[in-house]
């Protein structure tokens, strides 16, 4: 994308129909890093590809927690998240005080749907440049809903955003038949495997990885760090047996 005389603001639009702050902040959303969602019929799993901004520094978060039964992992502009994310929380919190109930994972993201559209409608605001995948369950079910810089959301049943996130989507439009039935550990091995599937080099370890789940009788969990590690043993078995699945075919041919 290159400059041009219709892209200086966001409430012009081009002769074509489009408008080109928007475009740039999804494209924002395209160069962050992976992650990755999945849903069955009783959890959703996000898995998240940590960067460091230099060698000295921290990877930074990309999975966040917004209430008891809803998180978030982002791609695109760490700072658009955190305001964001402090929208979602206040807006849970709102909910609980005036209702004494949690806040409908639908609902949530349709108001998060309506502040994001008024920056790109707005003369003088830019669109804010983050994608997120929500993942939360409530009395309706388990979600995993993705919202966009234009304010368009959808709901999925598996997704990832971010950079080589099609590689990603590749690996779960062949399995996603095998989604809906899989327990807990399943759902978590098929998100590493498709994380795993936007790596352009090395493997996934503590470091890097960021797994959450939510689900049925479960408060949303985020793991970091050391607590990767037992489910990235996971990744290794899959493997194992898909090895031992392509032995079992060639003996059969």
């Amino acid at each position: 994308m290159f400059r041009n005389q219709y892209d200086s603001d966001v409430t012009v639009w081009s002769p074509q129909g489009r408008l080109y702050q928007v475009e740039y902040a999804m494209e924002a959303v395209k160069q962050g890093a992976a992650v990755v969602g999945i849903k069955s019929n009783t959890h959703v799993v996000l898995t998240a590809f940590k960067r460091a901004t230099d060698d000295l520094a921290a990877n930074q978060k990309k999975i966040l927690a917004i209430d008891s039964h809803i998180g978030v992992g982002f791609s695109g502009l760490t700072a658009d998240a955190q305001v964001l994310t402090k929208f979602l929380r206040t807006e849970c919190l709102n909910s609980k005080y005036a209702y004494d109930t949690p806040h409908s994972v639908t609902r949530l993201v349709a108001a998060l749907g309506t502040k994001m559209q008024i920056c790109t409608q707005v003369y003088g605001r830019r669109p804010f440049g983050v994608g997120f995948l929500v993942a939360g369950f409530d009395e309706t079910g388990s979600h995993l809903i993705q919202t966009c810089p234009s304010s368009n959301y959808y709901d999925c049943k598996a997704m990832a955003i971010g950079a080589r996130s099609q590689s990603a989507r590749t690996y779960m439009e062949r399995k996603l038949d095998e989604f809906s039935d899989c327990d807990r550990n399943m759902l978590i091995t098929h998100g590493l495997a498709a994380l795993r599937e936007c790596l352009s080099d090395g493997e996934l370890d503590t470091r890097n990885c960021s797994i959450a789940v939510i689900g049925k009788g479960e408060n949303f969990q985020i793991y970091d760090g050391d607590t990767v590690a037992p489910f990235l043993p996971l990744l290794d078995k899959d493997v194992a047996g898909k090895a031992q699945s392509e032995d079992e075919i060639m003996d059969i041919s």
